[in-house]
Parts: structure tokens; C-alpha cells; sequence
């Protein structure tokens, strides 16, 4: 199961949570891909 959670605010990038799991970083009230996430050393 795939639900759309949002977008990510870096680059628009749909983010999911794919079988119960967020597969994203959300991190001072912001929503990241994981590929920006890691571009911006959050995680």
C-alpha cells in the first residue's frame, strides 16, 4: 500500500508512506525526499 503524504518543499517530489512506513525525513516542520534530505545532511 502506497499513500502520497505530501510534496516535498525542496524539490516538489511526491513523498509516500509505502507499507506503514514514511519513506521521507520530515525535520523542523519541513518535508523532505530522502535524495534532498541527504543533499542537505538532514536524516
Amino acid at each position: 500500500m502506497r499513500e502520497l503524504v505530501g510534496q516535498c518543499q525542496i524539490c516538489g517530489e511526491n513523498v509516500y508512506c509505502e507499507n506503514g512506513f514514511f519513506d521521507g525525513v520530515h525535520e523542523d516542520g519541513k518535508l523532505m525526499c530522502n535524495d534532498c534530505a541527504d543533499e542537505n545532511g538532514s536524516k
